[in-house]
């Protein structure tokens, strides 16, 4: 008993060490008369599950990244750090956080890239023509997550050439039971005996999702960033899977959509119209539900240590801390949960898209 509950109390340490090294971030900044700025909840809480052309390291520290713009005259590369505010002996229109490059001025409008004028106004013409390939934080994370994934499944690949036949061991041993949970739980019940093809991604998909899930947990570098939580990144998985699914569907998966034997003539022109947007309401829905539930509960874990700040005390402190403890730990779970959600519903899509016609 004394046992668990050390552990336990090892588990909440570690959370509150994670929260405290976030708190930094939510400090107030000060107006140029020295008055501190009130503090905008909604504001810090969008800053933080937005995408950014910095990466957040600690307190006030930001690693800038690259700013890579194509416009009508051309292509242009600089930092991010080139938008900060006013430096000794800046340029007027820098000291307003405006970048002046080689073909236009630019800068940084709710962490958009635009073209402005002189005076510093947004030119929407110009800026229509801008095309950003920017290395964002986003960008950056699934870019660690990619690694995280090669370093994990090549080190397996490599133990199981050198250990074959042998019992698992070390990170083998943990990684084993989860592809077998994945081929067992998800691929062979719903795909049926195809199921081997279309394992690779259905693994890909599971770790890349789970691992990006955990990292966005993190409060602090090199974690932080809320790529699943990103509707660009969950539309483009939703997206192979649309492409995979129907790809693969059989000559009866096709004929049930347009030729269905036991419906009425008259009625196909409607039942087309159906079976079309349940086609996309398939991938639709598991790109909402990845990315409102993983942005759900960043949100939730901001705005409770937005509290603190909110009402100025340290006393609302505990309990603000113990939620986000809480919080954290069912996050953990959701991380999974999802990721395994997601690979189920897409073994699901494909198993009746390449079903055998039964009499």
């Amino acid at each position: 008993m004394n046992s668990k509950i050390f552990t336990l109390l090892r588990i909440c340490a570690v959370f509150l060490t994670l929260t405290a090294f976030s708190i930094p971030a939510f400090s107030q900044e000060e107006h140029a008369e020295g008055t501190e700025k009130k503090f905008e909840p909604s504001e810090v809480i969008l800053e933080h599950i937005a995408d950014s052309h910095s990466l957040h390291i600690i307190g006030h520290s930001h690693l800038p990244l690259p700013v890579i713009v194509y416009t009508d005259k051309g292509l242009e590369i600089f930092s991010s750090a080139r938008f900060a505010h006013e430096e000794e002996g800046a340029h007027e229109a820098e000291a307003a956080g405006v970048y002046k490059g080689a073909n236009y001025n630019y800068k940084l409008v709710n962490d958009k890239v635009k073209i402005v004028n002189e005076a510093g106004e947004v030119d929407e013409a110009a800026t229509s023509k801008l095309y950003d390939f920017s290395i964002t934080r986003n960008v950056v994370s699934m870019w660690m997550s990619i690694i995280f994934l090669l370093l994990i499944f090549l080190s397996v690949a490599s133990a199981y050439k050198k250990r074959q036949g042998k019992a698992p061991k070390g990170l083998q041993s943990f990684i084993e039971p989860i592809i077998m949970f994945v081929r067992d739980d998800i691929a062979r019940p719903n795909i049926g005996y195809k199921y081997q093809r279309f394992m690779p991604l259905l693994l890909t998909v599971f770790f890349f999702i789970w691992i990006n899930n955990l990292i966005g947990l993190v409060p602090f570098f090199p974690g932080g960033a809320n790529l699943t939580g990103n509707i660009a990144v969950t539309l483009v998985l939703s997206v192979i899977t649309l492409f995979v699914v129907n790809l693969n569907g059989n000559k009866h998966y096709w004929q049930h959509v347009f030729v269905p034997a036991d419906v009425p003539g008259w009625i196909w022109p409607l039942w087309w119209v159906i079976e079309l947007v349940g086609i996309i309401s398939k991938p639709f829905a598991l790109m909402i539900r990845l990315f409102a539930n993983i942005t759900a509960g960043h949100i939730i874990v901001l705005s409770l240590i937005s509290l603190i700040f909110v009402f100025k005390s340290f006393a609302i402190a505990p309990v603000s801390v113990a939620f986000v403890v809480f919080m954290d730990v069912l996050e953990l779970l959701v991380a999974a949960l999802q990721a395994f959600i997601f690979t189920l519903l897409t073994a699901l899509f494909i198993g009746t898209a390449i079903e055998e016609h039964h009499h």
